[in-house]
């Protein structure tokens, strides 16, 4: 398909072979680039011949024989959840779980299609930073794919996600220090070796990866656009893509409305909404990052410009909920719609708790981001506890009734 990059800043036009990142007048952090098409006219069906997200590949800036990662990333489940939809007030509530992709993240279709840009220009060692999910997923997929990955964490990252680095063969290299710093740092060295760059918001590919949740969302809806929908946000990448993808649609003709998109964030690490507030948004307020939800404890958010201009496009807004609420939406999410995802997954849903009343009467849809089993340690204080006994009926029975569950 025919594209072109534009800034998101200054809205200089470049070819693609022109620029291979960022806008080099406006810089790595204002200067983020956007993918815009010629034209969406061509684009009558969906090639489903190729599984997952690969069915949007009219709507991807890639060629005709592009490379696909050998797991299915995408064709993720939703669910429609019509009882909690009665108890929050709303008309309809779906659920899109992208916890169910191969390294259990959304992250996994931003990954894929930086896969494909790399083997695209041949290139064969690829690298990012990141808090978990980003790094379980570039290192995964590259392994299914033969390519190197190199991913650099900030050394608080847990255990569970550093580990399954390790075991997908990664160089995995700890920052002594925040995302933030490990991203800086990513930076520099990738850079310096000339490796392809997975670095949410600097490679402007990836936001087109991400945005097929929501072409997919559409398509599983028959095309029913829900009136709200609501995301966790930490660089502001996929907040940004849930926008891209349904306004993609739309300019395609396949959609009549794009529903007004409310990013979550954790109070704790809350740039993105803080600079969305003061409304002038190429100037960040950026923040030293703390939350449970480590995937979007981000204090210098990378597409803050470009999530706060598409939220506002969208009619939508940001807000912000405490990790207490995290930590409680994790075991309500579960118990009342058997979706388990990790603190930021359920970020999304402690959000809708927290506004329920507003969004009174409207149909809603909640982008999962990420599996519960990639962060098990901070749910533990919000659920109760496990009742041993001795091999004996009576004991048995005890601790049933002291669980209340005879």
């Amino acid at each position: 398909m025919n594209y072109k990059l534009r800034c998101i800043h200054c809205g200089k036009i470049y070819e693609s072979n022109e620029v291979k990142y960022t806008c080099p007048v406006c810089g790595s952090r204002l200067g983020t680039l956007e993918v815009v098409y010629n034209n969406f006219s061509h684009v009558e069906k969906f090639d489903l011949e190729h599984k997952g997200m690969w069915a949007f590949s009219r709507f991807l800036p890639v060629d005709l024989n592009h490379f696909e990662v050998p797991l299915l990333v995408g064709n993720t489940p939703i669910y429609e959840k019509r009882r909690l939809a009665r108890e929050l007030g709303l008309s309809n509530l779906y659920v899109k779980d992208d916890g169910r992709n191969p390294t259990a993240s959304y992250k996994d279709r931003a990954s894929a299609l930086a896969i494909a840009k790399a083997k695209e220009l041949g290139i064969s060692t690829i690298y990012c930073a990141s808090t978990g999910n980003a790094a379980s997923s570039l290192s995964g997929l590259s392994a299914a794919s033969g390519v190197k990955s190199v991913i650099f964490v900030p050394r608080s990252a847990p255990d569970a996600k550093i580990t399954q680095l390790l075991v997908y063969g990664a160089t995995v290299i700890a920052v002594d220090g925040s995302y933030d710093e490990a991203f800086d740092l990513s930076m520099e060295v990738g850079e310096e070796f000339g490796w392809y760059c997975r670095n949410s918001a600097v490679n402007p590919y990836l936001l087109e990866g991400k945005k097929t949740g929501a072409m997919e969302a559409a398509l599983q809806l028959n095309w029913r656009i829900p009136d709200v929908a609501m995301v966790s946000v930490g660089d502001g990448t996929v907040v940004s893509s849930i926008y891209k993808g349904f306004s993609d649609l739309k300019k395609a003709g396949l959609i009549s409305k794009i529903p007004m998109i409310i990013g979550v964030q954790a109070e704790g690490a809350n740039a993105v909404m803080r600079t969305f507030e003061l409304g002038i948004f190429d100037e960040p307020r950026d923040m030293e990052a703390h939350s449970m939800a480590d995937s979007i404890a981000v204090g210098k958010p990378r597409d803050v410009l470009k999530a706060c201009k598409y939220v506002k496009e969208s009619g939508g807004k940001f807000i912000s909920v405490s990790d207490d609420e995290i930590g409680r939406a994790i075991v309500e999410l579960a118990r009342k719609t058997g979706v388990f995802a990790e603190p930021a997954g359920a970020t999304a849903y402690a959000g809708l708790k927290k506004i329920k009343d507003e969004l009174k009467g409207k149909s809603v849809i909640l982008f999962i981001t990420g599996n519960g089993l990639k962060d098990i340690n901070s749910v533990k204080r919000f659920v109760t506890q496990v009742y041993v006994v001795k091999p004996n009926r009576e004991e048995a029975k005890e601790a049933l009734r002291n669980a209340g569950a005879i």
